[in-house]
């Protein structure tokens, strides 16, 4: 089995993903061909040595549609026979494709593999449903999968976290990601976006903005009318629908809004995976080893708990302990999600996104994989340290994993 090698890291900047964001007139293909330009330049690759390019994206639908990877690199101009493929893990698409990259290089089915993920919320169609089932409606009576906002509402509820503890996670994301910004700690892998003309459309993060936990605590959550209300198509709220999984629960307490929940964004990364033998030989000077990949399921109502046990069975295959991980990025989904996988994993927060997360800087779903991938590796050098793991929540209940070592 070879060993598989990250070379390097391109990200876009995140842009609000909403219309109106800086990002939000770009197709998402010319969004991610930027980056694959430039990780094309940056490493003199000869693309027509890519086997493929693996791209995550979460929802690949409208102008996501038609195999996004393999259009984007179309666009990219690169040659028609490097094929691609989009993978849909929800929102571990992006991670999915790092984690499938390193395993056609490890097994010698690809000496060098473009691990990609795009998504850009500000074009998501709106859904003709609220849960996340497809309209299977006989999957629905065994697994109800409500709304995610209302899953984490249950997790809090679940676990006792306090409307308090979830606006101190998200002010501490705030004010981490504004002291990264400041020190330039993104600047590594982050490239700007371009227009067809060059001038330059974002070259920041978009969405961070200055605030305190007494400022969170006047938010109104945003899921309890949500969950208490019930719906054209469905027999009881959604509340309800959870209580029926879980009976122990008397109440959903609904302490998540948008203040501590991840924000909408727009945003594309590539991660150049290869064999270390072969970037040696192309006089590449390797970033990160991939040391070990996972997923893991989880109880698909509360679904977005299975975190915790991704990052203990990747720490498994690496024959490490968790305790053994000198830096972590766990997706902020929302921030009981962040809050349990500390509990569960018995991981002190400051080894937790120590750059700040997604409540602060925006998930934009198949990108944010590789994006979490690029923020860790510049971190682990910045910070002179070691080992990192990566480890997201999805949609249906499952969760994804990777583990790094610095080279």
């Amino acid at each position: 089995m070879k060993n598989v090698v990250i070379v390097d890291t391109v990200r876009t900047p995140r842009g609000k993903g909403k219309p109106g964001g800086a990002l939000s007139s770009i197709h998402p293909q010319e969004l991610l061909a930027g980056v694959l330009r430039e990780l094309q330049h940056r490493n003199a690759l000869d693309p027509s040595t890519v086997a493929d390019v693996i791209t995550g994206c979460g929802n690949p639908v409208g102008t996501h549609g038609d195999n996004v990877g393999r259009l984007a690199a179309l666009a990219a101009g690169w040659p028609t026979t490097v094929p691609g493929v989009t993978l849909n893990r929800a929102c571990g698409s992006g991670q999915q494709a790092i984690n499938a990259a390193a395993m056609m290089v490890e097994s010698g089915q690809a000496d060098v593999v473009v691990a990609a993920g795009v998504d850009m919320m500000s074009q998501y169609p709106m859904p003709d449903r609220m849960t996340l089932d497809a309209g299977n409606e006989r999957l629905r009576e065994r697994y109800p999968i409500i709304p995610q906002g209302i899953s984490a509402d249950l997790i809090a509820t679940v676990e006792g976290f306090s409307r308090t503890d979830v606006d101190a996670l998200a002010a501490e994301s705030q004010r981490r990601a504004a002291e990264a910004i400041a020190d330039h700690r993104f600047a590594r892998s982050m490239v700007p976006v371009l227009a067809p003309d060059g001038t330059v459309v974002l070259d920041h993060e978009e969405l961070p903005r200055a605030t305190t936990a007494k400022a969170l605590a006047g938010l109104k959550p945003s899921f309890g009318g949500l969950g208490r209300e019930t719906f054209e198509g469905y027999a009881e709220p959604f509340d309800a629908m959870a209580i029926r999984t879980y009976p122990e629960v008397d109440e959903i307490e609904h302490v998540h809004h948008a203040g501590n929940s991840s924000g909408l964004a727009d945003g594309a990364a590539a991660v150049l995976v290869t064999s270390e033998a072969y970037a040696r030989a192309q006089g590449w000077t390797p970033r990160a080893r991939i040391v070990a990949t996972a997923t893991a399921g989880a109880e698909p109502v509360i679904m977005l708990t299975a975190p915790g046990p991704a990052a203990q069975r990747c720490a498994d295959l690496a024959g490490m302990s968790l305790q053994d991980v000198d830096l972590f990025e766990v997706n902020e989904a929302f921030a009981s999600v962040v809050l349990r996988f500390s509990r569960e994993a018995k991981v002190d927060l400051d080894r937790v996104n120590v750059n700040g997360g997604a409540i602060a800087l925006g998930h934009p779903i198949g990108a944010s994989g590789p994006i979490l991938m690029a923020t860790l590796i510049d971190e682990l050098e910045r910070s002179d340290r070691t080992t990192g793991l990566v480890t997201m929540c999805t949609g249906g209940g499952m969760g994804t994993a990777t583990v790094v070592e610095r080279i």
